[in-house]
């Protein structure tokens, strides 16, 4: 984000303030006082008209006439801050005559107010008893809203003879659970197993969430397919239209028959948005564009893909594909106008503050970065000052 600082006075100052809160406080509670903090005296304030002149979409904060900032709504992080592991809202105060600019930042802690909660309450498994021991079945993920040690941290299963539980760890995704058969099944022994998969967050107390897993023992078709390549990525550009072939996977099945024809699909976590934007041929494997894929939304995506044969009973294994977005240069800069004189006296000394400009460009990189200029003919000049990329426009001697 570039700020451009138009201006014509010297005095306009800027100051930042971070505050940090605990999500759900009542309407009304106090975050920080912002005069206080700044210096600014009561006769300032209200000859001088302190207020917000930007903050996020909806109403979160108030300004009072004391420059106290307090909570205008109740905030949930897990609304305002979805998916971000750093919840930060920015807000700029003004006061004019002169311009005066503070910038306050307010942190939004993340509460343990939710619980881990599978999709499903219960699932079930079928498994040929002929499955050797290192076979791995993957779970269905927990959810959790809240965010950082207060989201799923760890799963447990229940105590068994046949199966232990691994868990995958994938970032900013959260963590998989695995189902690693560790001895034979029999189905003369036991047609079935149940077993209880309790998912547990890190908060102080933790909060869980259970789901049952039934697993069907059969004996029928002994080979699962086997993907070729140990790793599988592609590099697509954003804007790419819909059809477009991103990459090909391929999985082979030593049984004879149907029982070794192989079919591609999604695994059983890839969530609704990236089955909009991709699509795999059951038949070839070759993943497509379906939807509109945007770099600004997402840089990268890891999609588990599954190979079964058409056994009676179908066998299936998963491979994760990763697949990289190139940013193209399809967002133009956009201009915020966050304060502006009505007029400026002709007889105004050089250096005096007139206006303060935000501008934005969505892109990353070079595409992101931008330059601001004025014509020529305007009685103005842009030099940039830091620490914040602040630009005054103060007036030509």
């Amino acid at each position: 984000m570039l700020l451009v600082y138009l201006g014509l006075s010297l005095n306009s100052s800027l100051a930042q303030l971070r505050y940090a809160i605990p999500e759900e406080l009542t309407v009304g509670a106090v975050v920080g006082n912002i005069a206080k903090d700044v210096g600014l005296d009561r006769s300032a304030l209200e000859t001088r008209g302190f207020r917000i002149v930007s903050g996020s979409a909806v109403r979160l904060f108030d300004l009072n006439s004391n420059g106290v900032l307090t909570v205008h709504r109740k905030i949930d992080r897990e609304e305002v801050c979805e998916g971000v592991t750093n919840c930060i809202i920015n807000i700029k105060t003004v006061l004019e005559n002169p311009l005066e600019v503070h910038y306050v930042s307010v942190e939004v802690l993340d509460v343990n107010d939710h619980s881990p909660t599978f999709p499903d309450n219960e699932t079930q498994l079928e498994i040929s008893e002929s499955a050797l021991p290192g076979a791995r079945f993957q779970l269905q993920a927990a959810a959790d809203p809240d965010s950082g040690v207060n989201s799923v941290q760890n799963y447990k299963l229940s105590q068994n003879d046949h199966f232990r539980l691994e868990v995958k760890d994938r970032g900013d995704d959260g963590k998989i659970p695995i189902l690693y058969l560790q001895k034979p099944l029999d189905k003369e022994a036991a047609r079935h197993h149940i077993l209880r998969l309790t998912a547990v967050d890190g908060g102080k107390p933790a909060r869980s969430g259970t789901m049952t897993i039934i697993i069907n023992v059969l004996d029928i078709n002994d080979n699962m397919p086997v993907f070729v390549k140990d790793s599988y990525s592609a590099v697509l550009e954003e804007n790419s239209p819909v059809g477009t072939s991103v990459i090909q996977m391929n999985a082979t099945d030593l049984d004879d028959g149907l029982n070794g024809e192989v079919v591609y699909s999604f695994g059983n976590n890839v969530n609704n948005k990236i089955r909009k934007l991709f699509e795999i041929d059951a038949k070839t494997g070759v993943i497509t564009v379906k939807g509109l894929i945007d770099f600004e939304e997402k840089d990268k995506y890891e999609i588990d893909i599954k190979a079964s044969d058409k056994g009676l009973v179908p066998l299936a294994t998963e491979k994760s594909v990763m697949i990289t977005i190139v940013d193209l240069n399809d967002n133009a800069p956009e201009i915020e106008v966050t304060s502006l004189s009505n007029a400026v006296p002709e007889d105004s000394k050089p250096g005096r503050t007139v206006a303060l400009l935000s501008v934005t460009d969505r892109d990353s990189g070079a595409n992101g970065k931008v330059i601001c200029s004025i014509t020529e003919e305007a009685p103005f000049t842009l030099t940039p000052s830091s620490p914040l990329n602040i630009f005054p426009l103060p007036l030509l001697n």
